[in-house]
């Protein structure tokens, strides 16, 4: 193994172990369910806002956001702009009502609100749904970071992220991931900041240029090897050594393509030279004058998966239930509120620093435009700024440690939310049960991560905010807001809103889809979704508000009055209060 990848897998391991001794202080405090489930709802609002941010900057956000920056250019600024965005939405409308609740999870919530057992059952499907849909490209992103860095197999990343979640949640629930999540999101900020104040200050005495008409150039002689399949847009000629299968040929030698389309298979290695200009994924910008600019394409269908993207992230935070069951553990509504409050602040920095990132990636790291693997972009640029020496493979180290701490701390929080669940409706035992309920929370995503190829997370990540869109926010939204709704109506809606994201996640994980607006609503269908979940459930409240609970009044009391008059739910449960 190169000194490089020993570098990145014991900055890898550290985090792990550091992780693991972390939770340990947390296990020594968890003694009863709610800690385990909610930390006994004694968090402050500064350390939970740690916790928060740490989990809910996934891999995704470390890898993915940056990738997408580096492919796209102006247009990925609204994954970003929409993430953020979405903790404006839940501060305005659920928070403190939501803590008010007294709610473990968000099936007690629905019951709590509407009294129904049969929704309660229907939540409990789609936080799992939801739950095993985010872990999937968690894991595959572990898997990702350590063949990138070490040129380890996949799979032993996949399966030694799961091995140390499960360790760190089976050890003390909530409480013990609360002090490992606040400690991963100051790693991850820290590796993203050192890197940008590098790369940022080593391009400030750059001569290079984004806004040139023409397509972005190779640095040095590059080697490219096409793990996937892949469709090139080349727009001037290049000249390119070919080892492998292109447009159906197989071809061996130099060659020099002319603008036009090109399908290069599995396998194929291409070789160019310094100041040849790169090929581009069909469908991304060409020029680094397009890239620059916002909707180069003019088409109809990009601006609808432009607002498709803001309504899931703007709505779907709201609907994640690892989010969600963070605000369970605050003490009261006014320091949940508090907390959401952070978090804008926390989660806009790692934005800030990850764009940038992704940004100066197009300069250092190009040849990832032409192989597609643009989520190794920020794992990859150290070396490629600072060279293959000491520097850059402490750098790289550093950042390898952030990849690790991003999927880490995401999964960690989504275990505990999907065990939450599993423990309370399903094995209905007690705490000890909830060990067990954290072993089927990883089993199955780790089962498909392991058998299913590496999804982009430009994919998967915006289909899951659009599932937690059109099933969980409308429930919330109007379970908090709104006294009309009935039981009837609240099932219908989150099956509405389930059901056809779940047609547009299969077949967009599945099937080749169209080009046009068809593919992009199925691609990016909270544009559609969203507003038929609404509609339903008030339609349908509107047809049954016969059924509306009689004990609404009493719910929504609880859910909107100051702590301060002591009608919490958590109030009304002390012994002897009636």
């Amino acid at each position: 193994m190169s000194t490089p990848a020993l570098v990145a897998l014991c900055a890898i391991g550290l985090v792990g172990l550091a992780s693991a001794l972390i939770g340990s202080y947390g296990v020594r405090m968890a003694r009863s369910t709610s800690d385990f489930l909610v930390a006994s709802r004694t968090v402050g609002p500064v350390a939970n806002a740690g916790a928060i941010s740490g989990e809910y900057l996934s891999a995704a956000s470390f890898l993915g956001i940056a990738g997408l920056i580096l492919r796209e250019g102006a247009d990925a600024l609204w994954y970003p702009v929409a993430f953020v965005a979405g903790y404006l939405a839940l501060l305005l409308f659920v928070a403190a009502p939501l803590r008010r609740s007294g709610a473990h999870t968000v099936p007690d919530f629905a019951e709590l609100r509407l009294a129904s057992p049969a929704l309660r059952r229907t939540c409990t499907v789609f936080v799992l749904v939801i739950g095993w849909l985010y872990l999937l490209p968690q894991l595959q992103g572990a898997g990702l970071a350590l063949t990138t860095l070490t040129g380890l197999p996949a799979w032993s990343g996949v399966a030694g992220a799961g091995v140390v979640v499960l360790l760190t949640v089976v050890g003390g629930g909530m409480r013990s991931i609360t002090f490992v999540q606040a400690f991963q999101y100051w790693l991850k900020l820290t590796a993203l900041l050192v890197p940008a104040l590098v790369v940022g200050g080593l391009f400030l005495n750059d001569i290079r240029s984004f806004d040139r008409p023409t397509s972005p150039q190779f640095g040095h002689d590059t080697t490219v090897a096409v793990r996937a399949d892949v469709v090139l847009a080349v727009t001037e000629p290049v000249r390119v050594r070919v080892d492998g299968v292109v447009n159906g040929d197989d071809e061996r030698g130099d060659t020099t393509w002319a603008p036009g389309r090109y399908v290069v298979d599995e396998g194929t290695t291409l070789r160019f030279e310094a100041g040849a200009a790169v090929p581009t994924v069909d469908g991304s910008p060409t020029t680094d004058r397009q890239w620059l600019e916002p909707m180069t394409g003019g088409a109809a269908d990009q601006l609808l998966s432009i607002y498709s993207v803001l309504i899931a992230g703007f709505l779907g935070t709201m609907g994640l239930p690892h989010v969600l069951v963070r605000f369970y553990t605050n003490p009261d509504g006014t320091a949940a509120r508090r907390t959401t409050v952070i978090v804008l602040g926390m989660i806009g920095t790692f934005y800030v620093l990850v764009t940038l990132l992704g940004a100066l990636t197009r300069l250092y790291t190009p040849q990832l435009l032409v192989s597609g693997d643009t989520d190794a972009a920020v794992l990859l640029v150290p070396t490629a700024v600072l060279g293959h020496g000491w520097l850059g493979w402490l750098l790289g180290g550093l950042v390898a440690a952030g990849a690790a701490a991003a999927f880490l701390s995401t999964s960690s929080g989504l275990v505990v939310s999907l065990a939450g669940v599993l423990f309370t409706d399903v094995l209905r035992g007690r705490w000890t049960d909830f060990r067990l309920a954290a072993v089927l929370s990883v089993v199955v995503p780790l089962g498909l991560a392991l058998s299913v190829t590496r999804l982009d997370f430009a994919l998967t990540v915006p289909l899951v905010f659009a599932v937690a869109a059109a099933t969980f926010c409308p429930l919330l939204v109007l379970g908090i807001w709104w006294r009309g709704l009935t039981p009837a109506g609240a099932i219908s809606g989150v099956l509405v809103g389930g059901c056809l994201s779940a047609v547009s996640v299969a077949l967009s994980l599945f099937a080749v889809l169209p080009h046009g607006w068809v593919g992009e609503l199925l691609y990016r269908p909270a544009v559609i979704t969203v507003p038929a979940a609404f509609l339903t459930m008030i339609v349908v409240s509107k047809l049954t508000r016969a059924s509306i609970p009689r004990d609404v009044d009493r719910a929504l009391m609880i859910l909107h009055a100051p702590e301060q008059l002591g009608l919490s739910r958590d109030s009304f449960d002390r012994p002897g209060r009636r």
